[in-house]
């Protein structure tokens, strides 16, 4: 960290490294600043300290933030103490501050695990979405498959007449069934892939340790599971195809 966090008494401001190299600032630095009531002003950057996932990108002193908003309050109070995060310490804290039920005592650990818990609770519901969408697709394809097969009656029994079974019939729509279902996991993986990256650079600006992470493996498995619907999703449309008689089939116009 360069410059000192004691100059925030006097009225400047302290930013994170990532926020100071974007804007080609550094401690000592005089920037113009624009407060929540619009109004428009000059602060010294006292401090520039490492990025830290638990602060915001711009810390102001609570007396010229308080003088620029309607409602001042104060939400969270970070604490450094001997000793670390130990139960004595936080029985310190609630011996000080009293034991309010809408106070809340938490570690870097606890910060982590709740937000931890966040994206569980977010991952859990998309994979209920996902479940839904895919007994959706099941269904669609299986309703593509079988208007397939009533609109081309005609050209199946043509291909029975000239010496296919109904082994290699079953396979030629089970292997529709299995293209149509991975190319639509594909075209789902790609935008959903696109739409991670999308919003996830938007959460890189205030979590400094963000990362894109892409599970290859886990969409490996969502492609052959993919296929695997497919193929499911073909056994009725591949047997109605298969038991079609020829003969009707070729004067079915």
């Amino acid at each position: 960290m360069s410059g000192s966090l004691d100059t925030l008494a006097e009225g400047g401001i302290a930013v994170s490294e990532k926020t100071a190299k974007s804007n080609g600032w550094k401690a000592g630095d005089t920037v113009a600043v624009t407060f929540e009531d619009e109004k428009k002003g000059k602060l010294k950057v006292g401090a520039v300290y490492e990025d830290n996932e638990f602060l915001s990108p711009v810390l102001v002193p609570k007396a010229t933030a308080d003088a620029h908003t309607s409602h001042p309050e104060i939400r969270e109070i970070y604490l450094k103490m001997e000793g670390g995060a130990s139960e004595a310490n936080e029985q310190a804290v609630v011996d000080a501050l009293g034991d309010n039920p809408a106070m809340s005592i938490m570690d870097r650990q606890d910060i982590r695990d709740m937000f931890g818990g966040f994206v569980n609770m977010a991952l859990n519901i998309m994979y209920g979405l996902l479940a839904m969408a895919l007994i959706i697709a099941v269904l669609g394809v299986v309703n593509t498959l079988a208007m397939s097969v009533f609109e081309r009656q005609q050209e199946i029994g043509m291909v029975r007449a000239i010496g296919l079974d109904k082994r290699r019939v079953k396979r030629m729509i089970r292997l529709e069934a299995v293209v149509i279902s991975v190319f639509g996991a594909l075209v789902g993986i790609g935008l959903g892939t696109f739409l991670g990256w999308a919003i996830g650079q938007t959460l890189a600006e205030s979590v400094p340790q963000y990362a894109l992470v892409i599970p290859w493996d886990r969409l490996a498995l969502f492609l052959v599971l993919a296929g695997l619907v497919g193929v499911l999703a073909s056994l009725w449309p591949a047997r109605s195809a298969a038991k079609l008689n020829m003969l009707t089939a070729i004067k079915t116009e």
